[in-house]
């Protein structure tokens, strides 16, 4: 996409089937990435919600309106060439993960804590039989070695594109059993969301909303439930 900086000079946007999957062209010039890679994607959806964002696009191109090509172009520039890396990375979210540390006062968040997490928790043993430990505070705990194995190798399994969407559920939610989760479509986004942010939630309810971290919370939600859309356009 060496036109990031660019204003729109193209008439129409177009998705169509290519070698190795499907791509978009700009008045019959294909689109490329930030990396000048030839921008493939796995499925006909995908190129056709890349197709709109273009289409959307009016004076000068704005990435940040653009969230499935962003995506599809950080799965082929970033995460491709480095898969194992990254998917290593990613995995490390379930040695430390947020369902994993818990509240020592006061009860009433524990008891939130305990309702809202336990039960993701026990879907993760069941589906990849990786029970995790469980600690009240901040003092690290070291999981289960074959629990990490299988929520690893989870991520492994994915292609570039599926991982690139698991990035932006980890990252965001801080956790790697709720990503999952979404992925598995055990939990959609909006409730891995509202999982997430139990300890902000107690937080605003006590000191209110401040509204500079509202905004930044807001910004998280819309990319994480756009990981959410992308991973569904992977097919």
């Amino acid at each position: 996409m060496s036109a990031w900086s660019a204003k729109r000079f193209w008439k129409q946007a177009t998705a169509s089937a290519c070698d190795g999957g499907f791509t978009v062209t700009l008045d019959g010039r294909a689109v490329k990435t930030p990396a000048k890679a030839p921008l493939v994607v796995p499925t006909l959806a995908m190129a056709e919600a890349i197709a709109l964002e273009w289409d959307a696009q009016s004076g000068v191109i704005k990435p940040d309106t653009m969230p499935v090509t962003r995506a599809a172009n950080s799965a082929l520039d970033k995460v491709a060439p480095q898969f194992a890396e990254v998917a290593g990375l990613l995995a490390a979210y379930g040695e430390t993960d947020l369902l994993c540390y818990r509240a020592t006062a006061p009860q009433e968040l524990i008891d939130r804590q305990a309702q809202g997490w336990d039960p993701v928790l026990a879907w993760a043993a069941q589906e990849y039989a990786a029970p995790l430990l469980v600690t009240a505070g901040v003092v690290h705990i070291t999981q289960p070695e074959a629990s990490t194995r299988a929520l690893s190798q989870a991520l492994h399994q994915l292609d570039p594109f599926r991982l690139a969407a698991a990035h932006d559920l980890i990252a965001i939610s801080g956790s790697l059993v709720l990503a999952l989760a979404v992925l598995r479509k055990n939990l959609t986004a909006a409730q891995a969301w509202q999982l997430s942010r139990i300890d902000e939630a107690w937080q605003n309810e006590l000191w209110g909303v401040d509204e500079e971290a509202a905004r930044l919370e807001s910004y998280k939600q819309e990319a994480l439930f756009a990981a959410e859309r992308f991973f569904g356009l992977c097919g």
